[in-house]
């Protein structure tokens, strides 16, 4: 097993946070859930879900009468559908900030869309008359965690389908678990300079110009405070992978890891690797076909380099991540 695959997960499952109607529990307005198969029968034989409803955790009933985000004299507030009375704005600004050390553990986070309280953007605004404002907002309790924890990834269950998303997602999820079990054992510097050399062709993927800056944040390390210079790294390097990983760079990364073979593989299969990386550049195959093969060759050609590299090992296969990108 290489240094890179003996990086995922293995027995302890990595802790996220998620709207509790995605795992099936009855708590919405109108008594129903909202239970997504993804989550919970895939993402669950790696993430362990913490599972919150801010309005149930409120004191909200269920059923109960449904609520919207309504623009009151210029600030969007958490109100009543049929009874302006009810106003939940406070309630659920508090409780964001009373369940913060529980979310400070967190790796990740799932929200429901589309709901006033935890959609996590393009929820609908309305005016006290009923019609729209004529703009959208994150939820009340999705805008406060997202202002609260910028690092932390976050999706919701609707952008999940889409296979680039949830890809990026996942992988956020997983490089920032390994950057919080770094810090909880004490970061140090050489720390950072193995965890960027192990992520580097993985943010190649995403965002090449991001893996410039961090190459030389990590180069000036001994230059300026530690700390400092960890928060600078993990803003950018968060931020990476937040851009979703892109066919034509996908292919920029398989081609630059071919170069690591260029002396030692045969010229028929040589050619076989191009012309699979090419019929992946075209969309003829998904992206596991060229990472299928070259993890073959490089397990018969160890380089110590590419061995360290999270980018062909990262993904589990029972998500086949890969198979749809």
């Amino acid at each position: 097993m290489s240094q890179a695959q003996s990086s995922l997960p293995q027995d302890s499952l990595i802790p996220v946070g998620v709207s509790s109607c995605l795992l099936g529990e009855e708590v919405r307005y109108d008594g129903s859930h909202k239970r997504d198969r993804f989550i919970t029968d895939k993402l669950s034989s790696y993430l362990e879900f913490v599972p919150v409803c801010p309005e149930v955790a409120i004191g909200m009933s269920i059923p109960r009468p449904p609520i919207r985000l309504e623009l009151v004299e210029g600030e969007v507030r958490l109100r009543g559908v049929r009874d302006s009375c009810v106003d939940v704005t406070e309630p659920i600004g508090e409780y964001s900030s009373a369940i913060s050390s529980a979310i400070d553990n967190l790796s990740g986070y799932i929200l429901k869309s589309k709901s006033p309280s935890c959609g996590m953007e393009r929820v609908k605004v309305y005016k006290p008359d009923g019609n729209l404002a004529g703009f959208s907002s994150p939820g009340m309790y999705a805008r406060r965690l997202l202002e609260r924890y910028p690092l932390l990834p976050v999706e919701e269950d609707g952008r999940l389908n889409d296979p680039a998303l949830r890809d990026s997602f996942i992988c956020r999820v997983f490089a920032y678990h390994r950057w919080r079990q770094l810090c909880a054992a004490g970061l140090k510097r050489d720390d950072i300079v193995q965890f960027h050399a192990e992520h580097k062709l993985l943010i190649m993927a995403h965002d090449e110009q991001r893996m410039r800056r961090l190459g030389k944040l990590v180069g000036s390390l001994g230059k300026e405070d530690l700390d400092a210079a960890a928060q600078e790294y993990i803003k950018e390097f968060m931020a990476a992978l937040a851009q979703p990983a892109t066919r034509k760079r996908h292919v920029n990364v398989l081609q630059h890891l071919l170069g690591y073979l260029k002396r030692d593989l045969a010229p028929d299969d040589k050619r076989e690797v191009l012309n699979v990386i090419d019929q992946y550049r075209l969309g003829m195959i998904p992206l596991i076909v060229p990472i299928t093969l070259l993890r073959h060759h490089f397990r018969r050609i160890r380089v110590p380099y590419v061995e360290r590299q999270l980018y062909l090992y990262w993904s589990p296969p029972e998500l086949a991540l890969q198979n749809e990108l």
